[in-house]
């Protein structure tokens, strides 16, 4: 059986992700920071609760002692966990503003996926997935038809940017394990004050194809529920 643990599991994609996957027959652990949000999701998905903070050293290496106790190993790993930051104009933008963005969005997946990595070997066909977002394309974001270029959100953006490079070079260096990048789409989640126009499911697509797909797919693509996208 699959065992899938996602970080940011307690609500939106997260949660949604945890829920198909569990419908798919994944033995799904659900990565929360927030011990009653999380138990909640656990216990209504059919899921087990694992608690992390991905901005905590220790917290993400109790995370990853859990699971080796508890399954020995893990399958897949989605690291979904992300913040938005603030919005528009950048001039007043703070180093803190900075730091409290990146360290969810970028250094979170470094020290998620390095504490999770021993795990992931254990796997016959191990898989990461790294939640981007097409709000860190330069082609998407600079072309007027897209919603990506109507949005001024200069730490997100910025953070997913890095993410899908931080993806390829993941995918080039880890031998035998598939690295890939989806772009959820805009979908209505509380990152956006649930304005997407797609739904939490349609935006767990591409989420849950990566997760799903053959062995041999292939790593270092990004991909959305549409298909695969280029990296620009």
């Amino acid at each position: 059986m699959t065992i899938t643990f996602i970080t940011g599991a307690n609500k939106g994609l997260g949660r949604e992700t945890a829920r198909r996957l569990t419908e798919c027959g994944h033995t799904v652990l659900v990565g929360a920071r927030d011990r009653g949000q999380g138990e909640e999701a656990a216990a209504a998905l059919g899921a087990r609760f694992v608690p992390i903070d991905v901005t905590d050293d220790a917290s993400v290496a109790a995370a990853a002692a859990d699971v080796a106790a508890h399954e020995g190993r893990i399958d897949v790993l989605i690291n979904n966990a992300g913040v938005h930051g603030p919005v528009g104009d950048p001039s007043g933008l703070t180093a803190a503003d900075a730091h409290a963005v990146l360290d969810v969005n970028v250094i979170g997946v470094v020290r998620t996926t390095t504490a999770f990595l021993p795990l992931l070997r254990r796997s016959g066909e191990p898989v990461i997935i790294n939640v981007s977002s097409g709000m860190g394309s330069l082609a998407l974001t600079h072309d007027p038809g897209r919603p990506e270029s109507h949005v001024i959100a200069p730490l997100y953006t910025s953070s997913k940017a890095a993410l899908t490079m931080l993806t390829t070079q993941y995918a080039k260096a880890l031998e035998g394990i598939r690295v890939n990048a989806a772009d959820p789409g805009y979908t209505a989640t509380d990152l956006n004050g649930h304005s997407g126009p797609q739904t939490v499911t349609e935006g767990t697509d591409a989420i849950v194809a990566l997760a799903t797909e053959e062995p041999g797919a292939g790593t270092g693509r990004f991909v959305s529920r549409h298909g695969e996208i280029a990296w620009s």
